[in-house]
């Protein structure tokens, strides 16, 4: 069980690791960087795009290290599953359920392996099992989802307010 919980957090979080610097820096291939991110999250109803660029790249690089480490369970898997759900209720539930047409099928195993996790813990080949690092739960877990529940709340929100007038004007 060890090995395959480390077999699932090296691929799992190195490639969430590897999406957030796409989303920060323009890395790998096609990462856009925090311009081209936020161009994508504001024609997705994600506004402000470039604080939201950046927090979803730094989400997906932090909780993606957690997982890929094995450090602070359950914080990364949670962090992951914010971020899956955000872009599920952003831009894949419109599309339907197959990824063949941009749908959240994909998102959905994500959050599955993210939930494995979080209840199987991050295996023995972990940092938290080298270092004894057990946090208290359920308080970390709970609170955790809450943070990243309002993040997910506020992201997917704020720009609907300031589409409609309801944010604050400059003048």
């Amino acid at each position: 069980m060890d090995f395959a919980l480390l077999v699932v957090r090296i691929v799992v979080g190195g490639l969430f690791m590897l999406h957030g610097l796409q989303k920060l820096f323009g890395s790998f291939e096609s990462g856009a960087g925090i311009p081209g991110t936020a161009a994508f999250f504001e024609s997705a109803g994600i506004r402000p795009g470039r604080p939201f660029a950046v927090l979803a790249g730094l989400a997906e690089l932090l909780g993606g290290g957690l997982v890929f480490f094995g450090l602070l369970s359950p914080i990364g898997p949670i962090i992951l599953i914010g971020v899956m759900i955000t872009a599920i209720a952003a831009v894949h539930l419109k599309r339907g359920l197959w990824i063949a047409r941009g749908g959240f099928e994909y998102n959905v195993v994500l959050i599955a392996v993210c939930v494995a996790l979080i209840s199987a813990g991050p295996g023995g080949s972990s940092i938290d099992a080298a270092w004894n690092v057990a946090l208290p739960e359920p308080e970390v877990g709970i609170l955790a989802a809450i943070v990243v529940l309002v993040a997910t709340v506020l992201a997917l929100t704020v720009g609907s307010l300031l589409s409609t007038g309801l944010g604050m004007r400059s003048e």
